[in-house]
C-alpha cells in the first residue's frame, strides 16, 4: 500500500528580528510580561513592499524542492496553507506557481484557509492524493506575514505580541516501504465560538455576525442600498480591522483539544504516548506546549519547541519547526513524529509520521 513520505523539508524567516524590547517602544508591554504568558523572546517580520507570504513561501519550496532530489517541474500539485494571502482573491497558490518560474506546467494549486491548522489539513488532503496515485510530487507550503496587519498600540498588545512572520514547505511523495510515512491524520473543526480568535473585517458580513461577538457592534455602514459593506472609514478610525482573540478562552480549548486529538491518532494505530520520539505542535504559545507535553507524559526534550525565537507563524510554525528539528538531528529514521494543530474556527488536527 502506498504511504505519503516527506521527501525534502524548508524554511525561511526574515532576516529583520523584532524582541519584546522593540515592542517595548511602541506599547505598553515588557519582556518579562510577554515571556510569561507566551514564553515568547523575538519574532521576525517581513521586509515591508518586497516579501509576501508567497515570496516567502517560494524560497521554503526551493529549499524542499532541492532536499527532495527533484526539479520545479517535476511538482504536479501546489497546496498553500495562509491567513495571510497577498491579495484578497487570487490565493497564493497560483502566485507561487508563477514566483517558482513554473506556470507554463499549468499544474493544479489549491489554496487552505485552516488558518493554525492550515499545515495539518494539506498534509491530510495531499496525503489522499498520494495514496491514490493521483500525484507524485505535491508542494505544501505555509506562509505567513502577519506584521503587516497587526496593532502596533498598546490596545492591540494581547495579539499583537505573539504572531511573527515566515514560511515551511515540504516535498510530499509516495513510498511503499514498509511502516514509513504518514501513517494518519485526524480533522476536527466547530464553527460554534468562531469569533473568539478571528479577524472579523474587512468582510462581507455587513454586520450580520455583530451578535456572535457579544454586542451590538457598530460599524459605520453608509445608509446607502448598494455595497459599502466590505469596508468602511469608520472601521479604520475605531480599530475595527485588526484581528481578536479572546486569549484565556482560546487556551482553555487548545489545552483540551491538542491532546484529545493526539490521542485519537494514536489510538487509531494502536499506540500510546510513549511510543512517541518527538512531538511537533503548532507554535501557539510556550505554556500550551509546555500542557500538552506533560498530559501526555512526554519529556521537554520530545516537544519540539522553537516559539520562543520565532513567535506564533500560525500555518507556518509546524513547518518550520520540524525543518528546525529535522536540520538539528533530532528526527531519525524510523522515528514516529506526531504533528497537532488547534487554531482560529475553531479547527484542529495531528499527524503520525514515521520517519
Amino acid at each position: 500500500m502506498l504511504r505519503t513520505k516527506i521527501a525534502g523539508i524548508g524554511s525561511y524567516v526574515p532576516e529583520k528580528t523584532v524582541t519584546n524590547h522593540d515592542l517595548q517602544k511602541v506599547m505598553d508591554t515588557t519582556d518579562e510580561w510577554i515571556q510569561e504568558r507566551t514564553g515568547i523572546r523575538e519574532r521576525h517580520y517581513a521586509e515591508k513592499h518586497k516579501e509576501t507570504s508567497t515570496t516567502m513561501g517560494a524560497r521554503a519550496a526551493e529549499i524542499a524542492i532541492e532536499r527532495a532530489g527533484i526539479s520545479k517541474r517535476d511538482v504536479d500539485f501546489i497546496i498553500f496553507a495562509t491567513l495571510s494571502p497577498d491579495y484578497y482573491f487570487p490565493g497564493c497558490g497560483v502566485l507561487l506557481q508563477r514566483e517558482l518560474g513554473i506556470t507554463d506546467t499549468e499544474i493544479p494549486a489549491l489554496d487552505i484557509r485552516n488558518q493554525c491548522s492550515g499545515f495539518v489539513y494539506g498534509l491530510s488532503v495531499a496525503d489522499q492524493f498520494i495514496k491514490t496515485g493521483m500525484y507524485k510530487n505535491i508542494l505544501l507550503v505555509g506562509a505567513e506575514i502577519h506584521s503587516m496587519g497587526l496593532d502596533f498600540t498598546t490596545e492591540g498588545r494581547n495579539v499583537t505580541v505573539i504572531f511573527g512572520d515566515g514560511a515551511g514547505a515540504v516535498v510530499l511523495q509516495p513510498t511503499d516501504e514498509e511502516g514509513k510515512g504518514v501513517l494518519t491524520t485526524k480533522l476536527h473543526s466547530n464553527g460554534t465560538y468562531a469569533e473568539k480568535l478571528a479577524m472579523i473585517n474587512p468582510g462581507a458580513h455587513g454586520g450580520y455576525h455583530s451578535e456572535k461577538m457579544g454586542e451590538d457592534i457598530d460599524w459605520g455602514y453608509p445608509e446607502t442600498e448598494y455595497g459599502q459593506m466590505f469596508i468602511t472609514q469608520h472601521m479604520f478610525d475605531n480599530g475595527q480591522i485588526y484581528p481578536y482573540m479572546d486569549g484565556p478562552f482560546v487556551f482553555k480549548m487548545a489545552v483540551q483539544k491538542f491532546p484529545e486529538v493526539i490521542m485519537e491518532a494514536l489510538h487509531s494505530q494502536s499506540l500510546t504516548a510513549a511510543d512517541i520520539n518527538l512531538l511537533v505542535p503548532h507554535q501557539a504559545n510556550l505554556r500550551i506546549s509546555e500542557f500538552v507535553g506533560k498530559k501526555l507524559g512526554l519529556s521537554p526534550a520530545q516537544v519540539w519547541s522553537n516559539i520562543q525565537r520565532y513567535g506564533n507563524t500560525t500555518a507556518a510554525s509546524i513547518p518550520i519547526a520540524l525543518c528546525e528539528a529535522v536540520e538539528a538531528g533530532a528526527v531519525k529514521a524510523g522515528d514516529l513524529v506526531c504533528l497537532a494543530a488547534f487554531g482560529s474556527g475553531f479547527t484542529w488536527g495531528s499527524a503520525l509520521i514515521r520517519w
